[in-house]
């Protein structure tokens, strides 16, 4: 309760006012009922008056023991009542509302900015349908049980304690009845809930799964129609629609079969109520109002005992999904901050000289394989170093743990001689260009795209790192510059367009250190050596290092380091390499004879 009173403080009037205007319709209820048996059995019949309460013989005496006014008052009574009564659950309804959609805006934001907080490996351990589905869904299953709790919360009890209250006041030998319905009613209730919560947790983590495979679908549509696989994904949706659809119906059958069985309870007992009550009616010790009064509290009192239990129904739901939002709550980010004095608070990368003090890392834990092991590496600020070596051996992860997308298992990682975990992440990052592997754009225009670098360029800067990521021509092309509205993921233009629309993103921070990670490998050698050419001399006082397949794209580096299985095998310039390192000898002789293997073949 502790977490979810957070969200409650805020709009406490709103959680007060709700519940206190259902008991205002409560109240009304009670009366009603009264006022109807008043009415039959005095008001129709005034030969019965000498035996009515001394209240209703005081009202009937206002009117100069008249029925007709008399009944005309009690008329009026009753739609006063009413309207009062609506004011009570309009305004119940309307407070209820306001609490509980802040309620879960407030709860959406926070989780939101939770996810911000996620290093990868956090990130990892959820599926991006998972994450979608509790930011909504979820979030949406407590929305609807904290409106119905503040509009039940004390109407559902005040009308069962009232209804049993005046029941019990009219008739205590006929309110027997009540002591055979409630406890049969009572067990039914347990057996249904008891049924219905674990199979509203399975249906949350099934509407997980349909989430993922269509967000999966429609990041990769291209994919999927250039491998005709559209049938395949229509087998993969409808397997995972089809198990939504069946845990959804097991967990309804318990709801749907909730109701009929109540309403048979409800009408059980108004027959057993109208079968006693009657004989009372005949031997003339109950009158035909105050029976009717009588059912309808029973009536009231076995609706409430139903509203109780589609409270609990709801919250059965809710639980589950409250469950789901707190271990994204609770999940705690493998990397922050942490403790960090002033100073380090303060720190930001000067020079870009960056170090790697026999540095290991696993994505497993508890993997032995390491994916990088004993890397020790110094890269001299305003350098460019070129990383080289075969898919999977650990290019990228070496990179990223520069910019502490993930910590190494042992070792250091150093930025200007300082530990890189004294650093905050944010002048960490902010100091670190990083044009990653899969070149990602966001649904706007270019131009808001290239801000992400800086939000404050300049139209001349941002014009300016475009042209010197060779991106301005083509963006001048376009009809509205750099006004053209990007889909999403910039799925408007081709990858070479792409990826050097996102090297000019990461221009435009003017890094101290830049990271391409194979980010030339769309882009005709002709245009690549172009890119080259502008990062040594607009870039001469920035870190750079360049991650790449292609020998040509790292050869005039001033230093490259080729790698295999997690670990440094050779360094040194080009020169060096071809004329010592095998490995970085079958690297340039395989793509020099792949380069000249055309060339033949048109000879020939």
């Amino acid at each position: 309760m502790k977490r979810w009173l957070k969200y409650v403080k805020p709009y406490k009037l709103y959680f007060i006012f709700g519940p206190l205007m259902m008991i205002v319709e409560v109240i009304g209820e009670m009366m009603m009922p009264k006022m109807l048996a008043m009415i039959i059995d005095y008001g129709i019949e005034p030969g019965k008056m000498e035996e009515a309460p001394d209240y209703v013989r005081w009202i009937f005496g206002l009117f100069g023991e008249q029925a007709s006014p008399f009944i005309i008052a009690i008329m009026v009574g009753m739609i006063l009542t009413a309207i009062i009564m609506m004011i009570g659950g309009v305004g119940g309804a309307y407070f209820g509302s306001k609490a509980s959609v802040n309620f879960a805006a407030d709860l959406r934001e926070d989780l939101y900015r939770k996810v911000q907080t996620y290093s990868f490996s956090n990130i990892d351990r959820y599926s991006t349908g998972s994450l979608i589905t509790r930011l909504t869904n979820d979030v949406t299953q407590l929305q609807n049980f904290v409106s119905m709790l503040l509009r039940m919360c004390l109407r559902a009890p005040g009308m069962l304690i009232g209804a049993l209250i005046m029941a019990l006041t009219m008739n205590l030998q006929l309110s027997l009845v009540l002591l055979v319905t409630i406890p049969l009613l009572g067990i039914f209730l347990w057996i249904v809930i008891s049924k219905s919560f674990p199979r509203f947790g399975l249906m949350q983590t099934k509407i997980d799964r349909l989430n993922s495979t269509v967000q999966e679908n429609l990041t990769n549509v291209r994919v999927v129609k250039s491998f005709v696989r559209e049938s395949f994904e229509k087998a993969k949706f409808a397997a995972a629609n089809a198990e939504l659809k069946e845990t959804a119906m097991s967990a309804m059958k318990v709801m749907i079969f909730m109701l009929p069985a109540m309403h048979f309870f409800m009408n059980a007992t108004t027959i057993a109520v109208l079968w006693f009550g009657g004989q009372m009616v005949l031997d003339g010790s109950m009158g035909p109002g105050d029976l009717t009064a009588f059912v309808t509290y029973i009536t009231q009192i076995l609706s409430s005992l139903m509203m109780v239990s589609m409270m609990i129904m709801f919250m059965s739901r809710a639980i589950a999904s409250g469950r789901r939002i707190a271990e994204v709550l609770d999940e705690t980010p493998d990397i922050s901050d942490g403790v960090l004095s002033g100073e380090d608070r303060e720190r930001t990368v000067r020079n870009g000289e960056i170090e790697f003090r026999n540095v290991s890392f696993r994505y497993y834990k508890n993997s032995e394989e390491k994916v990088l092991d004993g890397i020790s590496l110094r890269i001299p600020p305003s350098s460019t170093v070129g990383i080289i070596g075969s898919t999977g051996c650990g290019k990228t992860t070496l990179v990223s743990l520069i910019a502490r997308f993930y910590d190494a298992d042992e070792g250091e990682v150093l930025v200007d001689g300082v530990d890189v975990h004294r650093f905050s992440l944010f002048n960490l990052r902010e100091g670190i260009g990083m044009v990653l592997q899969n070149n990602v754009l966001f649904s706007g225009s270019i131009e808001d795209n290239l801000r992400w670098g800086n939000a404050d360029a300049t139209e001349e800067e941002i014009r300016e790192m475009a042209s010197y990521a060779q991106a301005d021509g083509f963006i001048s092309s376009f009809k509205e510059g750099y006004q053209t509205e990007l889909g999403q993921g910039g799925n408007n233009v081709s990858g070479g367009q792409k990826q050097r629309l996102c090297i000019a993103r990461a221009l435009l921070k003017k890094p101290k250190i830049l990271i391409l990670d194979d980010s030339t490998s769309a882009v005709d050698t002709a245009t690549e050596a172009r890119i080259r050419t502008a990062f040594r001399t607009e870039l001469k006082d920035s870190t750079k290092i360049i991650i790449a397949q292609r020998i040509s794209s790292v050869m005039e580096a001033d230093r490259i380091i080729v790698m295999n299985d997690g670990k440094i095998t050779g360094e040194g310039t080009h020169e060096e390499l071809l004329a010592s390192n095998l490995e970085y000898q079958e690297i340039y002789n395989s793509q020099m004879e792949a380069a000249q293997s055309p060339q033949k073949g048109v000879t020939a």
